[in-house]
This record gives C-alpha cells, structure tokens and sequence, in this order.
C-alpha cells in the first residue's frame, strides 16, 4: 500500500497538538481529528502523521492495516495502533 505522507492537512500547530490537552481515542473515533502524536511506521521509516495534523480514514486505514502485517509505530502511545492520542481542543471536538 503506498500512501503519501504530504496530504494531511495542518489544523494547528504541532506544539499545541504534541503539548497541549489531549486523549486517547479508539482508532476509528480518530479520524477527523488533531493528531497529537508523531505515527512513523516502520517500513519505511516514513511519518504517515505528526502533531498538528488532520486525521483522515486513509491514514488511520494505513497505520492499522499495516500493523497488522508487520509495521512496526514505535513512537506510538499505542504501538498496536489500537488507539491514538489526538487533541482535546481539535477541529470538531466540542
């Protein structure tokens, strides 16, 4: 599966999302919101999000799916990518 890394969009800055108030979010509750944590799979060793960034089905599909064949997401909070921490203060989160 390739996926371009370049295509999410930014909604705030990564030190508000990385620093600021967040929570920990089944997978499938993370899609439309602020990712507040670096998820660089390995292979390859490419970010497929970072903080600040707006979660899409594509890469929470991406992430999940290819953990599931082998990936590894060290820098992870949740490493089986089972949930992802995202902003309180996000896009959307009211």
């Amino acid at each position: 599966m390739r996926r371009h890394r370049s295509h999410l969009q930014q909604a705030t800055l990564a030190r508000d999302a990385f620093f600021g108030d967040v929570e920990q979010v089944p997978a499938d509750q993370a899609v439309g919101r602020v990712c507040a944590e670096m998820l660089t799979p390995y292979p390859p060793g490419i970010p497929a999000a970072l903080p600040g960034e707006l979660l899409d089905q594509a890469a929470v599909d991406y992430l999940r799916t290819g953990v599931s064949g082998g990936m590894l997401v060290p820098d992870a909070a949740d490493s089986t990518m089972g949930t992802i921490r995202v902003s309180v203060h996000d896009v959307g989160a009211d």
